[in-house]
């Protein structure tokens, strides 16, 4: 299916019984960016030594692992949809290096 339609039903690009995992993590990486922010200054809790959002790569990578790319591409969207450009840039560079991701 088209990313245009994928995103304007809301239909993540995984099998059926994922997607109400999918939208869960996608809820709870928002939350995080509202919150927290995907990014830090400093490598304190709950941000790892490259000062990236700890539970926010967890959810990355069970993304990648349930659909790989073109699932974190789509939960990229949503979540960018939600939380605006520039805390999007941060979960972009939050997730660096999880399987083919590229910031």
């Amino acid at each position: 299916m088209n990313e245009f339609f994928q995103d304007l039903l809301n239909i993540p690009p995984c099998s059926s019984q994922y997607r109400a995992e999918v939208s869960k993590l996608i809820e709870e990486l928002i939350r995080i960016g509202k919150t927290d922010d995907y990014l830090s200054e400093r490598p304190v809790p709950p941000f790892n030594l490259q000062c990236r959002h700890n539970r926010a790569r967890q959810i990355g990578q069970r993304l990648h692992d349930i659909g790989e790319l073109p699932l974190m591409n789509y939960a990229f969207r949503q979540t960018r949809r939600k939380v605006g450009k520039q805390l999007a840039a941060h979960l972009e560079y939050c997730w660096a290096e999880i399987g083919r991701w590229l910031p």
